[in-house]
């Protein structure tokens, strides 16, 4: 892969202790509200995270269905280990993964890494340990109670983003933000992000955390070639506020690596297969023959461009500057290798614009369906 570098001494340790040459203080260029900022280190890019100085990694791992489900924790920790030898700093993770035993996991694979040269993510929203009533949504109780587990099954004494997992309808805004600001203050998380809230919920969101001093700077939505229905308000309405997106299943569940072809079987220990984790159940709205029929008219302008059809997915996520993150998985170590190949893959407007003619008639587009992803109750 091709490394920007300014003088042969310039660089910097990875986390997992290689030599990684970096752009100079004066390559950047700044960035506008909204948009990445984005700038090379070697191997994976760097992106600024909203309109902030944070950085992370333009692909982020994520352990959603994956540590302590699809796979058993050694795999897991080796999956991690991959990713930081191929530059990945940013990890993603959530308190309700496997009701917990995600974040131990990530916790045990990054134990004895530096501390300052990684970004960690975590979530609250969803039941977690015996689901009592109070063992879910966003209120203080909840939240305060959270981070504080998050972080000793992380093993670390803050996280760089804390984030809420979904829109509570049951508990006043006014009340999770302030307790996300005391998260804040308390030194337990240093910025504050969402996940999946809409246009008018971020408004509100961010209008209340610049009240409070804080910094909502991120939305972590479903976003890929098949699913784009944050385009039509999410997408503009952060580009206004300074925030950016943290997209989860950039690759549809796995459907546009196009492993899944119409009329055939779903492969053996394939997403699709996946009920421990919930991949299974995610994936089912794009196996669909009209839908993977068109992901197969893809192949050839992923060969014309000499990548894979994944990397062309994830490539398709980079090109657009309000993503700062594609969050990937990996049930094995080579996997990672792949993925990250897709961060030196600059893809042209003319395909990006084959491309979305290709799957335009079997992607979702409809803003209304930013509404029905979070719970109008509770789950317990």
């Amino acid at each position: 892969m091709s490394l920007a570098v300014i003088g042969d001494d310039d660089g910097r340790l990875s986390p997992s202790g290689q030599w990684m040459p970096t752009l100079s203080e004066g390559a950047r260029a700044p960035h506008a509200p909204g948009t990445s900022g984005r700038y090379a280190y070697a191997m994976v890019a760097y992106r600024y995270l909203g309109n902030s100085g944070l950085k992370i990694t333009e692909l982020t791992l994520g352990n959603w269905v994956t540590a302590g489900g699809q796979v058993g924790r050694e795999r897991a920790i080796d999956v991690v280990h991959a990713a930081l030898d191929a530059g990945i700093t940013t990890f993603d993770t959530a308190d309700t993964y496997m009701n917990g035993a995600a974040e131990s996991i990530l916790g045990d694979a990054l134990t004895g890494r530096r501390r300052a040269s990684l970004e960690i993510f975590t979530k609250v929203y969803f039941p977690t340990g015996p689901k009592g009533a109070n063992d879910t949504g966003l209120s203080r109780k909840h939240i305060l109670e959270s981070i504080d587990g998050s972080l000793s099954r992380l093993k670390t004494d803050y996280v760089d983003l804390y984030q809420a997992h979904r829109f509570d309808y049951e508990t006043p805004l006014d009340e999770t933000m302030q307790a996300f600001a005391d998260v804040v203050r308390q030194g337990k998380a240093l910025y504050v992000g969402v996940s999946e809230w809409t246009a008018d919920q971020l408004r509100a969101g961010h209008a209340l955390a610049d009240d409070l001093g804080i910094q909502l700077i991120s939305n972590q939505p479903q976003y890929s070639a098949l699913w784009r229905v944050i385009e039509g308000e999410v997408i503009p309405t952060s580009r206004e506020l300074g925030i950016s997106q943290i997209v989860w299943s950039p690759l549809a569940q796995g459907v546009l690596t196009g492993k899944y072809a119409p009329g055939a079987p779903v492969p053996e220990g394939s997403r699709a297969t996946d009920q421990k984790g919930g991949g299974g159940t995610f994936i089912r709205r794009f196996l669909h023959d009209d839908i993977l029929a068109a992901v197969q008219r893809l192949r050839p302008i992923a060969d014309e461009v000499g990548v894979s059809m994944a990397q062309l997915g994830l490539a398709w996520i980079l090109h657009n500057d309000a993503i700062a993150a594609a969050l990937i998985g990996a049930s094995r170590p080579e996997q990672v290798a792949e993925n990250v190949a897709a961060s030196d893959v600059h893809l042209d407007d003319a395909t990006v614009d084959a491309i979305n003619q290709i799957l335009g008639p079997v992607a979702v587009t409809d803003p209304a369906e930013t509404s029905t992803v979070s719970p109008k109750a509770r789950l317990v």
